[in-house]
């Protein structure tokens, strides 16, 4: 059987379980915990996660390839055409959301930090890339503010979405990493499209997921 390394909180682990779950797929996760390069250095040669054991026992570590292998697999899922317009917006609110959620990821309920060890593994980890985070949430009021309008200029992208695609796998990781902010009010259009593919993925989302 199939074999998915993944972080629980990870953005680009989620693309792939989105696939995983959306077609049913025979395959087994196993969470590796904040402070492990082991595990991945052995299997892909570098610390990075997700990590796909296929049956051959060879392995997959980019999580876009990951989801186009596994989409491979009995008849596609990924119809709709690729949409620039989504494209633009994922990299115009990407550096806003990152600093919205890194600091509250530190908080979840996630299994791969679920020692005092892993935690304190993932705080210096994400300190090295984005500084104190601490002085992360001092600045949310401001993020918060740039990134409401964001989110309403998302909602008529979405509105009509009916068949899915790569834009899918790249812009929901995001709004449900963006989910475990509290402060956070999403237009209904977007709302539903979350819970739309939260639904058919079986991946849930993060409202309330909180130590």
């Amino acid at each position: 059987m199939m074999k998915l390394y993944i972080y629980e909180h990870c953005p680009f682990c989620t693309r792939a379980r989105m696939i995983v779950g959306l077609k049913c797929l025979p395959v087994t996760l196993e969470v590796v915990m904040e402070g492990d390069a082991k595990t991945p250095i052995r299997l892909i040669g570098k610390k990075a996660l997700p990590i796909l054991r296929k049956d051959d026992g060879s392995h997959i570590g980019e999580s876009l390839d990951i989801v186009r292998y596994l989409d491979s697999l009995g008849p596609t899922a990924l119809l709709a055409p690729q949409d620039r317009a989504l494209d633009e917006w994922i990299k115009e609110v990407w550096p806003t959301a990152l600093r919205l959620f890194i600091p509250r990821f530190v908080e979840g309920n996630f299994a791969e930090i679920a020692t005092p060890e892993a935690k304190q593994a993932y705080r210096q980890r994400e300190e090295l890339a984005f500084g104190n985070l601490e002085m992360l949430r001092e600045a949310m009021p401001k993020l918060l503010a740039s990134i409401q309008p964001m989110l309403e200029a998302l909602a008529p992208l979405v509105a009509e979405r009916k068949a899915l695609g790569i834009n899918d796998f790249t812009l929901w990781p995001v709004l449900r990493s963006l989910s475990i902010v509290r402060e956070i009010e999403f237009p209904k259009l977007v709302r539903d499209y979350m819970e739309r593919l939260s639904d058919s993925c079986g991946v849930p989302l993060l409202f309330g997921h909180h130590g």
